[in-house]
């Protein structure tokens, strides 16, 4: 299931910023943190844009490049990632395998990410760059040329 968000230019709509406040305050009194009922962790987006560009910065602390997996599709974005850690695949902080050593507390086993944004139309989706570093993901989408503004000289 994907959680679906439209991305709007210039445009406040206060139902959708109630709506994000109850389902935060919904998530705090429940108890579930940072995880949805489904099972997808909630990690911050933020989509920001200038006259060029639309930007796309995800906070996932903790995933790899190949963890993620982009997709643009029909004006759709979709970003998904999810990580497992085996007892195989853990590794201490001098990167030697934990055999021996027994956990006394263990949190950070699962953890899955899935949004969908709608994008507008201006974006140009042969054109797109995405990179990962220090926990964040960052996404650049081009506009299309014949969409971005342009200064007209009056004569």
């Amino acid at each position: 299931m994907s959680l679906s968000t439209r991305v709007v230019r210039n445009f406040f709509d206060p139902v959708d910023s109630v709506q994000r406040e109850f389902d935060a305050l919904s998530r705090l009194f429940s108890g579930r943190g940072g995880n949805t009922d489904d099972g997808y962790a909630l990690y911050g987006v933020d989509i920001r844009e200038d006259g060029d560009q639309l930007f796309v910065e995800v906070e996932l602390p903790g995933f790899r490049k190949e963890d993620i997996n982009i997709t643009l599709e029909n004006q759709t974005l979709t970003i998904a990632a999810e990580r497992y850690v085996s007892p195989k695949q853990d590794k201490s902080v001098n990167g030697e395998a934990e055999s021996s050593a027994q956990y006394l507390l263990r949190e950070r086993r699962h953890a899955r990410f899935l949004r969908s944004f709608t994008l507008p139309p201006t974006i140009d989706e042969k054109r797109v760059d995405a990179k990962l570093s220090e926990g964040v993901l960052c996404i650049t989408l081009y506009k299309r040329e014949e969409t971005k503004p342009r200064k007209i000289q009056v004569g």
